[in-house]
């Protein structure tokens, strides 16, 4: 009998970050960035905590780390994904806290975005996943 291609416990870990990334990108999904951070404002500005309860594949990515024994790629997935969220904290500080946004930045922010933006994390992370847990 063949081998099945890919194990069943590397399988699960990547079937239950897609589902975690699909929940993130529900409660951040909207046409523009700005739209995107409006609705993640919503959580920011009632509680920090609350906001990073809303990314629960940074705590998933945590716990894969550990699990991975801190390789080198685990780590990096981990850092790409914290410099995400640092990023969205950053940009709902300088919007929405000190309203401080250059006029080229908010014509980045309102430019209309192509409807798979927000699913990037899903092809992007998965195979790094792959990638993290054969090593």
């Amino acid at each position: 009998m063949m081998a099945p291609f890919i194990d069943d416990a590397i399988l699960n870990y990547i079937i239950l970050f897609i589902l975690l990334e699909i929940f993130e990108v529900n409660t951040q999904r909207a046409q523009t960035m700005m739209g995107m951070l409006a609705r993640m404002n919503r959580y920011y500005s009632r509680n920090i905590f609350l906001f990073l309860l809303m990314h629960p594949t940074f705590y998933f990515l945590l716990a894969f780390m550990t699990l991975c024994d801190y390789s080198l790629l685990s780590v990096t997935i981990v850092l790409l994904k914290g410099g995400d969220i640092l990023m969205k904290i950053y940009l709902l500080e300088q919007v929405f806290k000190k309203r401080e946004v250059t006029q080229e930045m908010m014509l980045v922010l309102l430019a209309p975005l192509h409807f798979l933006v927000p699913f990037l994390g899903i092809l992007v992370y998965p195979p790094l996943i792959y990638l993290a847990l054969l090593s």
